[in-house]
């Protein structure tokens, strides 16, 4: 898409630029939390990440957990849990002991009374002191927990409540260890490490954690927990960092490649990049002053240039000697530049950039930050703190969705939050509205302006209705009688006056879907958006709802929703495909809603039960795939 902004326009960027980029401003971003901190791990109740020490208060109105994050987090209801901001507020000292007739080896004891619960492996309780045992969470051979208990806590007021801690979260039984419900559901300690692939199709987010590895995706519909799902890609990246470690005897941290492959780096414990060229290796460029290399980032279009973030020295640094956080290359790793400068003097964990407007976005322990730019000295513009809106918490990691419109961040404990990326208020993007792609306009479809507040649109000679505009984004629907190959828009927004050409096609199938990759796909009997929760059912309709349908007959005002009955219908062919198979497709028309259409299917009586990938085809063009929950 090709787009100008006037004289005028560029002058309103600026300034509202140059109010985001206040010195060290924290910026408040709409940031929307996607999935939550609980694993569904087959266990009594969600897990979550390893909790060290859990005690009761003296009087036990409230329970507190130390996390192995080094977070404690107390609760007064055993469901919502808050951070102690008392640093002061430590774990007891342990007085547990190990017993002299341990039920399991190593066994460790606490007792009130003559009740006495002992924990190792799994957890016990003896009513006569220690003389028998009672096995509480064994079963064939495994804990019902799941791990080993780090820590076991009676309740002042009754010594049959109990709270185990492990490293998949906290676990709690009123009846003396009979029966167990976790305490993880709202406790934020999800170890997040890294975030390894974003929404994409029927495809969910995908993590990793830090503890051992494992890799989590949140599925688009998911409504519960993060689930574990296969991790062919850590396991891939895990040998890859091992044969370069042997390669170049070096302890290899972070490792990443260009689009085309052409280029790879490599960085290791102690701060040095090394860049693979036509089969050679370069010599390592060292960053004595810096700690490990945590992540690399190479510019999709330009593998010249990467970016590499670096966590703490292992050692305290001379006075007056800066540490480096964030370096930039323009050359393949020939030289690169110190590109920290106002940056917090923290451990940074991820970075990725944008490579039209040179944006640069760096994931610390003091937060996300981002600045409008890097210049070939490796020096930036102010950093801007987006931690506005977010919990306070380390973020481990950042991305950028593949147009470069949507920021993702992985908050340690929290998870992963996204938010419309900054940048874009000073680069407009006109995008689908279904899905924030490129791809073409049709006649009636939706298009969404990301970057500012349209107040009037026209496209060729046609007015474009704006049908809904806030501060940092737009809507407006694409005229009915749109007639070429392209669709030239003009228009009339806060910052100025903008120029887009817009691909346009006879139609361009989109499914709407959130930023997690929900899909939205209503049972058409009863209305209900259909997800992991709510599946469809094999026999019955479901309703689809979609953008660039392209025309309807009878013909239709552009900028009015659909009726409610007797709609007008579709003029292409639609069809339908689940799992690649054809479904049958009983009506397409347009929604009562400005600019959605309807595409209504009847499922098979007899289906898989489980996830299934679902798209729509009209005129040859596919729609982008969705995943469809269905139950027999």
């Amino acid at each position: 898409m090709c787009r100008k902004v006037t004289a005028a326009g560029r002058v309103a960027f600026a300034l509202a630029f140059a109010t985001l980029l206040g010195a060290q401003t924290r910026a408040q971003l709409d940031w929307r939390h996607i999935g939550n901190a609980a694993i569904d791990l087959a266990l009594p109740s969600v897990g979550t990440g390893p909790v060290d020490r859990v005690w009761y208060s003296p009087d036990g109105t409230t329970l507190y957990a130390w996390t192995r994050s080094g977070h404690v987090f107390s609760t007064a209801d055993l469901e919502q849990w808050k951070t102690v901001a008392d640093i002061t507020t430590t774990p007891p000292s342990d007085a547990s002991v190990i017993l002299t007739s341990p039920p399991e080896p190593g066994a460790r004891e606490r007792a009130m009374g003559s009740r006495v619960y002992g924990f190792a492996k799994n957890a016990f309780r003896s009513d006569d002191g220690g003389v028998s045992w009672a096995n509480l969470t064994s079963y064939k051979g495994s804990s019902i927990l799941g791990a080993p208990i780090t820590d076991l806590a009676i309740s002042p007021r009754e010594s049959n409540d109990i709270v185990a801690a492990n490293a998949l979260g906290l676990w709690h039984s009123t009846d003396g260890g009979l029966s167990w419900t976790g305490l993880n559901n709202s406790l934020p300690n999800l170890p997040i490490r890294k975030i390894y692939t974003l929404p994409s199709g029927s495809r969910g987010l995908r993590i990793s954690l830090a503890v051992d590895g494992a890799e989590l995706e949140w599925a688009p519909g998911e409504k519960s927990a993060w689930r574990v799902t296969d991790s062919s890609e850590i396991a891939s990246d895990a040998r890859a960092k091992e044969a370069f470690s042997r390669f170049l005897n070096a302890n290899i941290t972070a490792i990443a490649n260009s689009a085309s492959g052409d280029t790879f780096y490599a960085g290791s414990s102690d701060g040095r990049i090394w860049t693979l060229q036509d089969q050679a290796w370069s010599l390592p460029w060292h960053f004595e002053e810096s700690g490990p290399v945590e992540a690399i980032f190479v510019d999709p279009k330009d593998s010249r240039t990467a970016y590499a973030v670096f966590g703490a020295h292992p050692k305290p640094l001379s006075s007056g000697v800066p540490a480096t956080h964030l370096a930039k290359t323009m050359n393949g790793g020939i030289f690169w530049d110190n590109s920290t400068t106002s940056l917090p003097d923290v451990a940074a964990h991820g970075v990725t950039a944008d490579h039209t407007t040179g944006a640069v976005y760096v994931a610390t322990d003091s937060g996300v930050f981002f600045t409008s730019g890097i210049d070939k000295a490796g020096w930036n513009r102010r950093w801007v703190a987006l931690s506005g809106g977010l919990p306070e918490a380390r973020a481990m990691d950042v991305k950028l969705d593949p147009g470069s419109n949507q920021l993702y961040a992985a908050l340690e404990g929290y998870g992963v939050y996204v938010a419309m990326a900054p940048h874009r208020l000073r680069d407009i993007a006109v995008v689908n509205a279904a899905d924030f792609s490129a791809r073409a306009a049709a006649p009636g479809s939706l298009l969404s302006v990301l970057g500012t507040k349209v107040a009037s649109a026209q496209a060729g000679d046609t007015t474009a209705p704006v049908l809904a505009a806030d501060d940092t984004s737009s809507q407006i629907q694409v005229p009915f009688d749109a007639k070429g190959e392209s669709l030239a828009l003009s228009l009339q927004a806060d910052t100025g006056a903008i120029s887009a050409l817009f691909p346009l096609r006879n139609v361009s199938p989109a499914i709407f879907v959130d930023p997690d990759g929900t899909p939205m796909i209503l049972d058409a009997a009863s209305g209900v958006m259909l997800d992991a929760a709510n599946p469809a059912r094999g026999g019955g309709k479901i309703q689809v709802l979609a953008t660039g349908m392209g025309r309807v007959d009878p013909e239709w005002t552009t900028g009015m929703p659909g009726p409610a009955t007797d709609p007008p219908n579709v003029v292409a062919q639609i069809h339908a495909y689940i799992d690649h198979v054809p479904v049958e497709v009983t009506r397409a028309v347009l929604a009562p809603y400005v600019g959605y259409y309807i595409i209504e299917l009847q499922l098979p009586r007899i289906v898989n039960a489980g996830p299934a990938e679902l798209y729509i085809e009209a005129e040859g063009q596919s729609s982008n795939p969705v995943r469809l929950y269905i139950e027999p």
